[in-house]
């Protein structure tokens, strides 16, 4: 990994007294990285945050309506924070539709994880709850903790969907509580339905107002891609090997009105965590007085109430190294 470029622009994350660099890893599959650092050393630890589906690393940058974003935060709060875009996405260099999987941004975040200096915080986002899971597999000695946002679950514990209709190049299912369309052999890219239903749904805390902002950062999903997360004939990604589980710290947190993440299936990703000797921590924010949120948390209206939440989640734990 070649060093970071540094930026002078402080216009873009305004209001977080930040330092903004970015890179590029080298090993293939090479990820393109934002990295937010505080002005001042710090010995809280390092967080390495990932996007989940249709997004980019823009979504922990920035708010919609224009507000430092969670990376900026947790940087203004002393963390240095890594914001990659998935291999093949974003502002990372381009890969073939038809190569672009789970394993492959696997590989990529892998990538980019060997080369930080210490164990890390690992966030994920929704798709990349899975890839969170199978990172601390096989990397697990480089993650100090994960915090997993409305995470997918891993293949061992999510059923397969009720397939509805199948062509050459389509498939539509029934998963939980939506229903999806999905492409075989095109991108998927986010429709209106996708966008109100899935990553809004019932929110009361998402800035509407700003969300033709919001829409023009999304970025299409590879079709391998949207069907693994959809589990079509098994194919999300499974854990085999739990020994790195054992005593890890976890925070699960997940909004009210999620659509596709209500309470119980959440709630059965923790406690199959549990099982595997994880210390895990599942936050459904009713429970703490929070209430109104959706999918996208860290775009919401009180981004920053949570993101101190989590925090202190953090600080909260020894065992997490600073």
């Amino acid at each position: 990994m070649g060093a970071p470029t540094v930026h002078s622009d402080a216009a873009k994350y305004p209001g977080a007294a930040i330092r903004w660099s970015s890179g590029v890893t080298t090993a293939a599959p090479s990820v393109y990285y934002d990295l937010f650092e505080p002005v001042e050393p710090s010995p809280k630890p390092t967080m390495l945050c990932v996007h989940g589906g249709a997004h980019t690393g823009q979504c922990f940058g920035r708010t919609p309506d224009g507000r430092p974003g969670w990376a900026a935060r947790f940087a203004e709060w002393g963390h240095t924070v890594y914001v990659p875009d998935w291999p093949g996405c974003g502002r990372s260099a381009y890969l073939p539709m038809e190569e672009m999987s789970g394993e492959v941004v696997c590989a990529g975040v892998a990538g980019l994880l060997e080369t930080m200096g210490r164990p890390v915080v690992l966030m994920t986002h929704s798709m990349s709850g899975a890839y969170g899971w199978r990172l601390l597999e096989r990397h697990g000695d480089r993650i100090a903790a994960v915090v997993a946002v409305a995470p997918g679950p891993p293949g061992n514990i999510q059923p397969e969907p009720v397939v509805l209709a199948r062509g050459g190049d389509f498939i539509e299912v029934r998963g939980g509580a939506l229903t999806w369309r999905l492409p075989l052999k095109t991108w998927m890219v986010p429709s209106e339905a996708f966008i109100l239903d899935k990553l809004l749904g019932r929110s009361t805390r998402f800035p509407r107002h700003a969300l033709a902002a919001y829409r023009n950062t999304l970025h299409a999903i590879a079709p391998r891609i949207i069907c693994q997360r959809q589990n079509v004939d098994g194919s999300q990604l499974r854990v085999a090997d739990a020994r790195g589980y054992q005593g890890k710290p976890v925070l699960i947190v997940t909004g009210e009105f999620d659509t596709d993440h209500p309470r119980e299936i959440d709630g059965a990703v923790a406690a199959w965590l549990r099982e595997q000797g994880a210390v895990v921590d599942y936050w459904f924010l009713p429970d703490l007085g929070v209430g109104g949120n959706g999918h996208m948390l860290m775009c919401e209206e009180n981004s920053d109430a949570i993101a101190r939440r989590i925090l202190g989640w953090i600080e909260q734990h020894e065992s997490i190294e600073r």
